[in-house]
């Protein structure tokens, strides 16, 4: 598979490609990304035929909608599929300094988790006017879930199931305003609640089901036997599948260091990059349609797209099992392409 092949979904609404671009990266996140180098770095994306690129109002606090949105006001209107968030309303506040969150350089706002009807109906409204848009492609229910809410999350659960939230993504859903809809979390367990509560298109997981970990394999099984499609985002977990000491966005732990550095090691007896092996690895479940990687310079989009296209013998794989490396029933990419 190439990277710049498409998937339709959605009943023909909503059209991905294999590789798709996060700008977490181009909104600064951990380190600072000028405005030239967002622009070049979307611009190699389009050059390279991927059109799929995923951000959210969180991301360097709006910067990474404003900073696509005037991307996208240069290119035709059909060109790219666009995803993004709800369920943080951006408040103006001056006190934010650099380093907020992780971003570098955040713009004046600071977010404020609401999951209700109204309060995601705003955030949609906010968004088109960043993208310049007048509708979005996908819209997902951003960082719902009991891990990143902990206490609090029975209150923001209720609000998107009691309180309307869910209604409104129909409703956007069904009046033309977005195409499609789904969740965009780090938390497959709510992903599966979620399911039960509302007709999802398409949802995007991060980090849950990597060469690292499989452990939402059941749940990939489920959503292909009912036909919800996923993203894989994080598919090199917050890098440390690339080479950085980072999970989960923050210090991995010695054991995971310690099996990042047994699954290189692997993929170097078959000449193969673990990012190669990262970046292909999800595609072989049925399920899964698109990964979406973080770029921050023209230089990453071409060695994503090198990775993504690279040949992967089929015996690379077999040795990963062997090695307990890989759960023994993970689907994974036949030799020599990126999906069977």
């Amino acid at each position: 598979m190439k990277a710049a092949d498409r998937r339709t979904l959605a009943g023909g609404r909503l059209r991905l490609t294999a590789l798709g671009l996060g700008a977490a990266a181009l909104a600064g996140m951990y380190a600072p990304v000028t405005e030239q180098e967002a622009a070049d770095t979307l611009a190699a994306a389009r050059d390279a035929g991927l059109r799929y690129v995923d951000t959210a109002p969180y991301y360097g606090y709006t910067l990474g909608e404003h900073r696509v949105g005037a991307f996208l006001r240069a290119q035709p209107r059909d060109e790219f599929t666009i995803s993004t968030k709800v369920g943080r309303l951006m408040r103006p506040d001056a006190s934010v300094r650099p380093g907020s969150d992780g971003w570098a350089q955040p713009l004046p706002f600071r977010p404020v988790f609401d999951y209700g009807r109204d309060a995601i109906l705003r955030s949609v409204e906010d968004s088109l006017q960043r993208l310049g848009r007048d509708s979005v492609d996908l819209l997902l229910v951003h960082d719902i879930g009991r891990a990143t809410h902990g206490d609090a999350h029975a209150a923001h659960w209720d609000a998107l199931t009691r309180g309307g939230g869910f209604r409104a993504l129909e409703e956007l859903r069904r009046g033309g305003q977005v195409a499609a809809i789904g969740l965009g979390v780090n938390e497959w367990q709510v992903m599966q609640q979620a399911m039960q509560e509302c007709e999802l298109d398409c949802s995007l997981l991060a980090g849950r089901y990597t060469l690292l970990e499989q452990g939402s394999l059941p749940f990939l099984d489920e959503c292909a036997r009912r036909n919800h499609a996923i993203v894989i985002g994080g598919p090199f977990n917050s890098g440390l599948l690339a080479g950085q000491a980072k999970f989960d966005y923050t210090d991995a732990p010695p054991e995971l260091v310690r099996r990042a550095a047994a699954l290189r090691s692997t993929c170097a007896d078959f000449d193969v990059p673990l990012e190669a092996a990262a970046l292909q690895f999800p595609l072989g479940h049925r399920a899964v349609v698109s990964v979406l990687s973080g770029m921050r310079s023209p230089a990453q989009v071409r060695q994503n797209v090198a990775w993504f296209e690279r040949a992967i013998p089929a015996r690379l794989w077999d040795a990963l099992r062997d090695q307990g490396l890989l759960e023994g029933a993970a689907p994974c990419p036949q030799e020599g392409e990126a999906r069977p």
